[in-house]
């Protein structure tokens, strides 16, 4: 199984680590792309931080691989997701970021109505 996960914060891949960690397996690969705006050096550092957990949350998957771009969150996970061949996308609900809304996010919407295969859109704990 090969999952794409999407991420933007250290509070958002560890929500997200939690999902996979009984799920994947060692023949899985688990793609952690944290997207971001390239101008906003708070976002690029908060997207390098949970790019950082991943590996360490997931040291049982048999691979992990991490990867920063930058742009529309939504957009660049549709792109990846042919990238990469993903049979899965695991989002977070909404912004890591603990001011954020705890509504349905943006990208999550986008991308649970433009996607061709399963997205899983996990629910990110309150700080």
């Amino acid at each position: 199984m090969r999952y794409l996960v999407g991420t933007d914060s250290v509070h958002t891949t560890a929500a997200i680590c939690d999902y996979l960690v009984d799920r994947a397996t060692a023949e899985d690969t688990v793609t952690v792309l944290a997207v971001a705006n390239a101008t906003d050096q708070t976002a690029h550092r908060d997207g390098q931080e949970a790019l950082n957990v991943a590996p360490v949350r997931l040291a049982t998957v048999g691979d992990v691989e991490t990867n920063f771009r930058s742009g529309n969150p939504a957009d660049v996970l549709l792109d990846a997701v042919r990238d990469v061949d993903a049979d899965e996308i695991v989002i977070g609900a909404h912004s890591g970021d603990p001011d954020a809304t705890r509504d349905l996010g943006s990208t999550a919407r986008h991308l649970l109505e433009e996607a061709d295969r399963p997205v899983i859109v996990v629910p990110i704990p309150s700080l």
